[in-house]
């Protein structure tokens, strides 16, 4: 009789999500961390900050694949099991951000910065939302704020020490989900692959005429810097909404971070025809002015 095949551990999945993340699959990545959750929440003895990992990693899935809901419900998972884990709040900051709920996304910016105050993208994220909610809400944007939480120093000295026994070696390359990354990295086929299907997605929310969930994945791909994917799908909406304010803005805003400083000021200019009088977009178009 042929032996049963073995089924793989947690940390077995949790590998293979990484390496599916790696190679942008995110996807895959989802289901596989799903798969590592199941089997980690069957183990008698299991450490809470292992299963937020996990929530964690599959959030990070969910937001490059421009899901910012379920990517927020996991990062309040994962907080809940591993309270005031980075990368939680950055992730979950991030797609507060794209949803435009820009109090929360301030919040756990400031969060992170509590308690790892060098952070480049908590301290870019921050000022971000500090213009934004200035535009909204004027001066007294602050007395909107819902309250930040205080990181205890306990707390903080405990995530500095893990911080520091997992730092990487000098020279390594920046890590995400346990992988390795180059600073450039280049096209695979499987990233060729990806990037048509999220186009597909992004042509059957606008054919089925769900413009909003096609805008929303597109804000998702600014806030991570897939600026092109952001275009695409900003493009596909405006095939059947030439006037949407919010596609043309996003669109500017993507080109702006790809530093086409020619075509951002084209997209910007064929807003103001739409809505002569957008603040927010007269200040994009003096940014790239500056640029």
């Amino acid at each position: 009789m042929p032996q049963k095949q073995r089924s793989k551990s947690w940390t077995e999945l949790k590998q293979a999500g990484n390496e599916s993340f790696k190679t942008g699959q995110y996807g895959e990545a989802i289901n596989i961390y799903s798969l590592a959750i199941k089997e980690l929440e069957k183990c008698n003895k299991k450490e809470p900050e292992d299963l937020g990992i996990l929530y964690s990693n599959r959030a990070a899935s969910y937001l490059k694949d421009g899901n910012c809901a379920e990517c927020v419900k996991d990062c309040n998972m994962s907080l809940e099991l591993f309270q005031f884990n980075v990368k939680s709040l950055l992730r979950r900051a991030a797609a507060y951000e794209a949803l435009e709920r820009y109090r929360l996304a301030y919040v756990d910016y400031k969060t992170a910065l509590q308690i790892d105050c060098n952070i480049a993208a908590a301290h870019d994220g921050t000022n971000r939302m500090t213009k934004a909610l200035t535009e909204a809400d004027g001066l007294s944007w602050r007395e909107k704020l819902p309250p930040i939480p205080a990181v205890p120093m306990s707390v903080r000295e405990k995530l500095a020490q893990k911080a520091q026994a997992n730092a990487a070696p000098p020279n390594a390359a920046p890590t995400q989900n346990g992988t390795q990354q180059t600073s450039k990295p280049a096209l695979s086929d499987k990233d060729v692959k990806k990037a048509q299907l999220l186009k597909e997605e992004g042509n059957s929310l606008v054919k089925k005429g769900e413009h909003k969930k096609a805008i929303e994945k597109a804000l998702c791909y600014v806030s991570v810097k897939q600026y092109r994917d952001a275009i695409r799908d900003c493009d596909e909406a405006l095939m059947m909404d030439s006037r949407n304010i919010k596609a043309l803005y996003r669109k500017s805003q993507a080109y702006l971070g790809l530093k086409d400083i020619r075509a951002c000021e084209d997209s910007i200019n064929v807003l103001l025809r739409v809505e002569p009088n957008n603040c927010a977009a007269m200040k994009l178009l003096e940014e790239a002015h500056r640029k």
